[in-house]
């Protein structure tokens, strides 16, 4: 399977603003998204699910309990009723009726000034409509969004089956040590099942060794996650990863500007 590159028209380090600048707006919500452009950084990271009208919500977790106090799935509900949902106001009276957007809502707003890394997020390896309309609708985007957009996911049968319908979009496989992630794929074994182009491991995983490992001998780039600290994001950078993901894109930008590297080549 073909491999495609990461982002190489965009300056390096990357720096992608985890949920939007989840650190001073709700997560994952086109305030967080807007605030993350504010504060200079380049490219935001998002999820998203496939609600059972067919749009693509953006949204985290499997429910909106812990951002709304609903407990319904979002696969369960129609985006009618979705957008009636405050996601706002649990971080903030401030944010009081900020709504889940849909992913349409993000591309038309940030495409192609941003780069955007999108995570699929879904539990089935099969029959999954979640990598196939997210492949349609970044064909209807077109090179707004083909050069501007990475895909990744826990879930490795996911990307696969993304990336069968979009190879020339880079992907990642995302990994971490946690109960909810099956033990075979917690230390990245998923990167053989999706045959992505770059990986995404909790910045934990990633020392100079394993940096050597993944990246010069199978030669993927590595973009860990979830980095807050500077001096963290600094040696993250100087081991070798092409960016960094990060709730505080507001605290990064003196470590981006010391170690940038211009355009891949």
């Amino acid at each position: 399977m073909s491999s495609a590159s990461l982002l190489p028209d965009r300056r390096r380090p990357l720096l992608f603003a985890h949920r939007g600048c989840s650190s001073l707006a709700p997560e994952n919500t086109m305030a967080a998204f807007k605030k993350a452009r504010e504060t200079g950084a380049p490219g935001i990271e998002l999820d998203i699910h496939v609600c059972t009208s067919g749009e693509l919500v953006v949204a985290h977790d499997d429910t909106f309990q812990r951002t709304a106090g609903d407990s319904r799935t979002v696969e369960s509900l129609r985006y009618g009723e979705i957008k009636s949902i405050d996601v706002g106001s649990f971080f903030s009276p401030n944010f009081s009726g900020e709504r889940a957007p849909l992913l349409d809502n993000v591309l038309e707003e940030f495409c192609p000034g941003m780069y955007i890394d999108i995570e699929l997020k879904t539990r089935k390896t099969k029959n999954d409509p979640l990598p196939g309309l997210l492949a349609e609708k970044i064909r209807q985007f077109g090179d707004r969004a083909e050069k501007s957009i990475t895909v990744s996911s826990f879930n490795p049968f996911a990307l696969l089956a993304f990336k069968k319908l979009c190879p020339q979009i880079p992907t990642a496989i995302i990994w971490c040590i946690d109960p909810e992630v099956p033990p075979i794929l917690r230390r990245g074994f998923g990167r053989f099942l999706s045959h992505c182009d770059y990986l995404k491991p909790e910045h934990v995983q990633v020392n100079r060794f394993s940096h050597f490992r993944l990246s010069v001998l199978e030669k993927k780039p590595i973009v860990p996650w979830t980095i807050d600290d500077p001096a963290l994001a600094k040696r993250m950078l100087q081991t070798g990863c092409q960016g960094i993901i990060s709730n505080r894109p507001q605290d990064m930008g003196v470590v981006i500007k010391s170690t940038a590297q211009g355009v891949a080549s």
